[in-house]
């Protein structure tokens, strides 16, 4: 029996057949789909540079594809081009890798110098003090137009960013709804200078209003969070979703309180009367240089603040929250009473934004708080670096900046378009954003070693905690 040998049976025919489907096709290689995706990529770029369509034919991007087929082909060359050399350009990545590391050692070293010597007061205060300088005096170098765009789409979205970042960066908690805050916040400045149909108890000015728009952010803050906070992830932003409807809905139908659609004309600007001198902000909107001042004050203002209350427990406790939520509560952090804070604390800064945005533009609508002006803000902060003060600054100003660069060389229509690939772009190859904090960049390092929750703002790594 030693000497003999066993045949294996033979292969039946459903084993063949399974071992057939289990055996993937050529166009199943993710070589393949790769290439198939920068194919697909070439075309779309095609239609986005190509000549402008109109909406008596939807098809007219499609049939210059073939009419004029050189552009096409010069996109899918250089798609190609991309593939190959991401697939079989591997010898020369090698060759080109000890540069590199070589390059990025120096920059790391360069910079550690950098930040070495800014960090010296000697060095740190003077040039916070001409950055302060140049901040002051960039309106003077600008054109009016892009002195209305330095307000109107820079500054008073920095503050709604500075907001939500608090919310989103520090506690970690989703929030789709953050512009009815804003909302909240222009029509009290309407109702307390009596650009309503109804009329105040008391009338204030802009300046005296500002305090009040806060404390009524801070108070819808904590009535959205109140019932609400216990929920995590998917489930908040659609409660965040639904707070924003509802305030848009009755700003928009409560026409014998906030005027409908018609909206709200009339906001005074700001004023400040000390009896012996006074002056005036000018008529709504045509003064953007002292409306840019008045906002350097409140903003510094808020991140002195920010800055403070960032390593304070309270920060500590919302970085805690947002690394994760069932470690925190564990330790014998009150998750729900620092998350109300987040919601109070953001939503009042909102507040700030929504009083100098009434009084510069003097007349608003509904309209002026439609849900993609919270996705926007949200993508600022995503942006610039959530957690880092800082970087959603920087990225706040940047994203407003773009599309009215763009206005130019593309068509408004396509504007949004191109900020969407760049935040695409953004995702994939620095997801920690532009600027990021030291301890968001950790937490994603961890998230993709498997470490940690890594974000409060998705599910536990465990899957969720009855």
């Amino acid at each position: 029996m030693s000497g003999t040998t066993v045949e294996a049976p033979a292969r039946s025919e459903t084993a063949r057949r399974i071992a057939a489907l289990r055996t993937p096709k050529w166009y199943q290689n993710a070589r393949w789909t790769r290439l198939g995706g920068l194919l697909f990529a070439g075309i779309v770029l095609t239609l986005m540079f190509g000549e402008q369509g109109s909406v008596d034919d939807v098809f007219f991007a499609l049939k210059q594809l073939y009419e004029d087929p050189l552009p096409t082909l010069m996109w899918l060359v250089l798609m190609t081009a991309v593939w190959a050399f991401m697939e079989f350009g591997a010898p020369l990545r090698e060759r080109a890798r000890p540069v590199l590391e070589a390059v990025g050692a120096r920059q790391k070293q360069a910079g550690s110098v950098v930040r070495s010597g800014v960090a010296r007061p000697v060095v740190k205060w003077p040039l916070l003090a001409a950055g302060g300088l140049v901040l002051v005096l960039l309106p003077e170098f600008l054109a009016t137009y892009w002195q209305q765009i330095l307000v109107g789409e820079i500054a008073i979205y920095v503050l709604l960013a500075v907001g939500l970042n608090v919310v989103v960066g520090w506690a970690g908690l989703l929030d789709l709804g953050f512009i009815a805050f804003f909302a909240v916040g222009a029509y009290s400045s309407a109702y307390w200078t009596g650009s309503l149909p109804v009329d105040p108890p008391v009338k204030l000015t802009p300046f005296l209003v500002i305090p009040v728009a806060m404390l009524t952010c801070l108070l819808a803050g904590l009535l959205l969070g109140a019932p609400t906070l216990r929920l995590r992830g998917d489930y908040l932003a659609i409660v965040t979703l639904g707070f924003h409807e509802i305030i848009y809905l009755v700003a928009k139908n409560r026409e014998d309180f906030t005027n409908g659609p018609r909206g709200v004309i009339g906001v005074p600007p700001f004023k400040l009367d000390l009896g012996f001198w006074s002056y005036t902000w000018g008529d709504s909107g045509l003064s953007p240089k002292q409306y840019w001042w008045l906002i350097l004050v409140l903003g510094g203002l808020l991140i002195f603040l920010f800055r403070r209350l960032e390593h304070s427990r309270v920060g500590r406790a919302w970085t805690a929250i947002r690394e994760d939520e069932v470690a925190a509560a564990a330790n014998g952090v009150n998750t729900v009473k620092y998350k109300l804070m987040a919601f109070a604390i953001g939503a009042s800064t909102s507040g700030i934004a929504g009083v100098v945005y009434a009084s510069k533009i003097g007349s608003f609508s509904p309209e002026s708080f439609i849900l993609m002006y919270s996705v926007l803000v949200l993508a600022y902060v995503i942006f610039g670096g959530m957690g880092s003060l800082w970087g959603v600054i920087l990225g706040t100003a940047f994203l407003a900046w773009l599309p009215q660069f763009l206005k130019d060389y593309v068509d408004p229509k396509d504007r949004f378009m191109y900020l969407g690939a760049l935040l695409v772009i953004m995702m994939i190859y620095r997801p920690q954003g532009l600027i990021p904090s030291r301890r968001r960049k950790r937490e994603l390092i961890m998230a993709k070693e498997g470490i940690g929750d890594a974000d409060a703002m998705s599910e536990p790594v465990g899957g969720r905690i009855a």
